[in-house]
């Protein structure tokens, strides 16, 4: 059980000025989760202020089973989710695929390669929704494979398959961006 947050329970009786606080103090990190989630501007503050509708809305029942920062954060999460699957991301299912046995194209040396943040954000956003959103919450959120597919709605093995050709897809992006630069590592 989270400890009681001044600020929400200043939310909880109506105080406007501590909604804003609370806003500007989460709205940043929220947002960026949105982003990595959902690899679009626009979409991504529609759904970071639909997320914090949501959770203004609702503070009233916020009952403190974790921090109020830990619940925006899988409200923003569900939500980016949801409208994702307004995409139809075609989810692929590693017991339907032979992934393992397939040859790599190109043999790349994962420990050789050593890349600057910005190439490797530019990269992630250039993968498909559904490559970016297993990669996202796995990496960057911190989620396991079964959080992801509950999240997601599809088995387990589905978000496993994502995410390995999700690193496949990222490392051929980004040695396609270091071979066109000169750079090959």
């Amino acid at each position: 059980m989270a400890k009681k947050d001044e600020l929400v329970e200043r939310c909880k009786i109506g105080d406007t000025l501590a909604y804003k606080e609370l806003y500007q103090r989460y709205s940043r990190a929220m947002y960026n989760t949105c982003l990595r989630i959902l690899g679009n501007i626009t979409e991504a503050e529609d759904v970071l202020q639909e997320s914090f509708i949501e959770a203004f809305k609702n503070l009233a029942s916020f009952e403190y089973r974790t921090s109020f920062g830990g619940w925006i954060k899988q409200i923003c999460v569900n939500r980016s989710i949801n409208q994702l699957k307004k995409r139809k991301i075609d989810w692929i299912d590693i017991d339907s695929t032979q992934i393992y046995n397939q040859p790599e194209e190109h043999s790349i040396d994962e420990n050789a390669i050593q890349l600057k943040v910005e190439s490797v954000k530019k990269a992630i956003m250039q993968l498909p929704d559904g490559y970016r959103t297993v990669l996202n919450l796995y990496l960057l959120e911190g989620y396991d494979h079964e959080e992801i597919a509950g999240i997601l709605n599809v088995a387990e093995s589905t978000t496993r398959s994502q995410y390995i050709r999700a690193k496949q897809k990222l490392l051929q992006i980004l040695n396609k961006e270091h071979e066109q630069a000169g750079k090959i590592y």
